[in-house]
C-alpha cells in the first residue's frame, strides 16, 4: 500500500487535502506527517500552505520537519500546494523570508491592491488583488500529472503572491491574472501548483490520483 504523507507542521488547509487525497486514491494510506520518520518513512509527501510565508517558513521550522522534507525531495514524488508551492523557491518578498531553495527563483507580489492591467483584453480595468475565484491552467508542457485534465482547465486560486521561476523550462503551467504567471512548476521528482486541486472538483481529484500514480 502507498503511503502519502501531508506534512502537518501547524499551517495549511491539510484537512481538506486529506479528504481529497482519500476520494482520489482510496488504496492509498493519506498520513499527516507530524514526525519527521513519518516523512522519511512515506512513499510520497504533499506540502500545503495557507497564510502568511513568514508564519509558515517559522512553523516548519518550529516544528522540527525542515531536514525530513528536504531529504525526502531529493528522491521522493513531492507535490507542493499554494504556499506549499511558494515554500520551495529561494526567497519570498512576503516578509523578505528565505524558503527551502529546491527550485530556484522569488516569490513575487501582484501588484497591488488594485492594479491596472497591462494587457489590453482586460480592458485596463483594476484587479483585485488577492486573486481570488476560478482561473484557467494553461499546460505549457506535457506532465505526467496532467493526465486526463484538459489544458486550460479551471482551477481555484487564492493568493497574492507568485512564483517567478529563474529557469522557465521548469514551468509547466501557466494563468493569466493581468499577467500571465506560473501557476504549476514541475522539477524532476517534485510537482507544485500555486492553485488549490482540493478545491478544484473533478480536475483536482484528476490531478491527485495521478500524483498517487506518478513514478517520476
Amino acid at each position: 500500500m502507498t503511503t502519502i504523507a501531508i506534512v502537518d507542521y501547524g499551517s495549511g488547509n491539510i484537512f481538506s487535502v486529506a479528504r481529497a487525497l482519500h476520494a482520489a486514491a482510496p488504496d492509498a494510506r493519506i498520513i499527516l506527517a507530524q514526525t519527521s520518520q513519518a516523512i522519511l518513512d512515506a512513499d510520497r509527501v504533499v506540502l500545503p500552505g495557507q497564510g502568511a510565508m513568514p508564519d509558515c517558513m517559522a512553523h516548519l521550522d518550529q516544528s522540527g520537519l525542515r531536514n525530513a522534507l528536504l531529504t525526502a525531495a531529493r528522491s521522493k514524488p513531492l507535490l507542493g500546494i499554494c504556499v506549499g508551492e511558494q515554500m520551495l523557491f529561494d526567497s519570498s518578498q512576503e516578509g523578505d523570508v528565505p524558503c527551502l531553495g529546491l527550485i530556484p527563483g522569488q516569490v513575487r507580489r501582484f501588484e497591488g491592491p488594485n492594479y491596472k492591467s497591462s494587457d489590453p483584453a482586460d480592458s485596463g480595468l483594476g484587479l483585485k488583488v488577492p486573486h481570488i475565484g476560478w482561473n484557467r491552467v494553461h499546460q505549457t508542457q506535457d506532465h505526467p500529472l496532467w493526465a486526463g485534465i484538459e489544458d486550460g482547465a479551471f482551477f481555484y486560486f487564492v493568493h497574492s503572491y507568485f512564483a517567478d521561476p529563474l529557469h522557465i523550462d521548469q514551468t509547466c503551467g501557466s494563468t493569466h491574472y493581468g499577467q500571465r504567471f506560473t501557476s504549476a512548476i514541475a522539477n524532476a521528482n517534485i510537482f507544485a501548483l500555486q492553485c488549490h486541486p482540493e478545491k478544484s472538483a473533478d480536475n483536482g481529484l484528476q490531478l491527485f490520483r495521478n500524483f498517487a500514480n506518478w513514478k517520476p
